[in-house]
């Protein structure tokens, strides 16, 4: 006899009849999307499925959002994208500041970033350089995870972090480019070390992030810093400035 517990109130099998169902519709929905954007702009069809779904999930599965979301990307993507990848000496006064590090997986197989906030400051190169190294950064994020996963994780460290280092513009901007270009992408996001003057700053910003985004941002009291990253993270996967074991490796160096 079946369990009850995969047979609902009807005697119908629930949990992977289900999930089939869902994704059945979910697979026509990206169909029928894919028929839509690829008469819009043909360059569509070099797109995989994997792609438009993401966008779609942005959306809460509407197609038209879903479209029009994917196509304002793809716009963006081969005009700010030209050559297809942003490579680092198109950004060498943020390569300089050494504020990026590319450091091992989580259990999910999810490839982890980690930021230094504290590194980030106003440069020569204004906020379009700011933008290039944001998307180069993403692009070489991406480029890591694995087959079978989407997102990847980010720990924001801001040990050290003053008003010195606060550049709205660039927040913003880099906010802007991960919800309206790479979305569905960020797993999880953990601020750690956040001084109190920071507080500020994300009064202002947290308003532009969406609800999805907003999920997956977790703030993490320093006693707590380790413990927390070890349920979602071999210690083998931390970076040694957490008590774990993998020295910092800059994302030009990854």
């Amino acid at each position: 006899m079946m369990s009850t517990e995969y047979m609902n109130s009807n005697g119908s099998v629930n949990g992977k009849e289900e999930a089939v169902s869902e994704n059945d519709k979910e697979q026509a929905i990206i169909c029928l999307m894919r028929a839509l954007v690829e008469k819009k702009n043909p360059s569509s069809k070099e797109v995989d499925d994997l792609t438009l779904r993401r966008f779609l999930r942005a959306r809460d599965l509407d197609i038209e959002k879903g479209s029009a979301m994917f196509l304002k990307y793809l716009k963006w993507r081969q005009t700010f994208v030209s050559n297809g990848c942003i490579s680092p000496s198109e950004v060498p006064s943020e390569i300089k500041q050494n504020k990026m590090f590319l450091q091992g997986f989580d259990k999910k197989g999810r490839p982890i970033a980690l930021l230094l906030g504290a590194r980030h400051f106003q440069n020569k190169g204004g906020l379009n350089e700011f933008k290039r190294f944001v998307v180069y950064v993403l692009d070489t994020i991406c480029s890591r995870i694995p087959q079978g996963e989407e997102k990847f994780v980010v720990i924001g460290d801001l040990q050290g972090w003053g008003y010195a280092n606060s550049d709205l513009r660039a927040y913003l901007g880099a906010l802007c480019i991960l919800q309206d270009y790479y979305p569905e992408r960020l797993g999880k996001m953990f601020i750690v070390h956040a001084p109190y003057i920071f507080n500020t700053v994300w009064k202002i910003v947290y308003p532009f992030i969406d609800n999805n985004t907003k999920k997956k941002i977790v703030f993490v009291e320093d006693k707590k810093l380790k413990s927390t990253l070890l349920e979602e993270i071999d210690e083998s996967q931390i970076p040694e400035i957490y008590g774990g074991q993998l020295p910092l490796v800059p994302i030009q160096e990854a």
